[in-house]
């Protein structure tokens, strides 16, 4: 089969690869029909994320047809149509008991793309099927469905669940990609008073205000001011750091209020300040985490039902076979004005599954 493997800091080749076979009794394959590229994986190609070994297949998210089931899956079955989570779960460790399924510590959390092979390839394996893939309803489009593997259960989960978003809050959001804009979304289910995107990109800006900010700014002095405006010089009750630099965490610590929470989603590269001076006096929280896709199936439902828009977020479409240049659209979102980049593949050969 084809996949793209990285190869190294800044390296990566859409190349044939053997085909994925059950290592598992809790083992699915899945025929990828639909997959889409993460911030992260651009983080993984820069180096940020050393434990990723040259000759691993990328990728965390997709939407596929099972074709083949360990003897212990009892969830999904062989002609499934499924949306594979970011997140792998056993189901019976302390963590996964608690739902902490990012944290997973019997072969799971974070480990497609990662640790282990992943999604951005023809056929994928994925581990612990029963908890880790979603039966999808019939109505729900794979472009969609796709979302939902990861920028949504994290925004909602890490941004707006950790920052612990109600009612007439005031709600910053520092950087309007795909992460932020999802934030942007599903903050709105609590009706915050005022929701301000921040991003230095004006299509971004242009995007946040479309996905309902009431207010945006550009990055620097400027975002700064205008929360201290629109706030009484109060700060916000919870800024969610959706871009992973140490400069944007520092803002989204000067923009809260006291008392407030930062949620910081973007996954770091270099180390971040923390002005323990400043903020030690005034009460803020600071959560940072891992997604644990406990929230999937409420997503699933709300989407089938028509409450959770998600396509509009998708800019760029191309065959699966296409993946170095849809990379290449992702990688300068700035020039481009992608925000989340989706590829569907053509019709694939039958999966040759080993009889020994």
């Amino acid at each position: 089969m084809k996949a793209l493997v990285f190869q190294g800091s800044g390296k990566s080749t859409w190349q044939d690869v053997a085909d994925p076979a059950i290592q598992d009794a809790t083992d699915a394959i899945v025929r990828v029909d639909t997959v889409t590229i993460c911030g992260t994986d651009l983080h993984i190609l820069k180096g940020d994320v050393p434990e990723v070994r040259p000759g691993t297949v990328l990728g965390h998210e997709a939407v596929g047809e099972i074709v083949e089931v360990g003897t212990s899956v009892s969830a999904v079955r062989p002609g499934d149509r499924v949306l594979v989570s970011c997140i792998t779960a056993c189901g019976s460790c302390r963590f996964c008991r608690e739902g902490m399924y990012g944290q997973c510590r019997a072969g799971g959390g974070w480990i497609l793309g990662h640790l282990i092979n992943g999604t951005q390839a023809e056929y994928v394996r994925v581990p612990y099927a029963d908890l880790s893939t979603h039966v999808l309803p019939g109505a729900v489009d794979s472009k969609d469905a796709v979302l939902l593997a990861d920028i949504f259960p994290t925004a909602y989960e890490v941004g707006v669940l950790n920052g612990r978003v109600r009612p007439a809050d005031t709600v910053v959001v520092v950087g309007a990609g795909p992460i932020g804009l999802a934030a942007i979304t599903t903050a709105r289910l609590f009706t915050p008073e005022k929701t301000i995107a921040v991003d230095l990109a004006p299509a971004r800006l242009e995007a946040a205000k479309r996905f309902g900010a009431d207010a945006v700014a550009v990055a620097g002095e400027e975002a700064e001011q205008l929360v201290a405006d629109l706030t009484q010089g109060q700060g916000a009750d919870v800024v969610i750091e959706a871009v992973g630099v140490p400069e944007s965490f520092e803002t989204c610590t000067r923009m809260v209020r006291p008392g407030g929470h930062v949620a910081n989603v973007g996954v770091h590269g270099k180390p971040a300040t923390l002005h323990l001076e400043d903020l030690w006096i005034k009460n803020v929280t600071i959560t940072t985490g891992l997604v644990d896709t406990y929230s999937t199936p409420t997503l699933l439902r709300m989407m089938a039902a028509g409450r959770l828009p998600t396509s509009s977020l998708v800019t760029h479409t191309f065959p699966l076979e296409a993946m170095e240049e849809a990379y290449d659209v992702f990688s300068r979102a700035a020039d481009t004005s992608a925000l989340k980049v989706v590829l569907g593949g053509p019709q694939h050969d039958a999966l040759t599954v080993p009889t020994s």
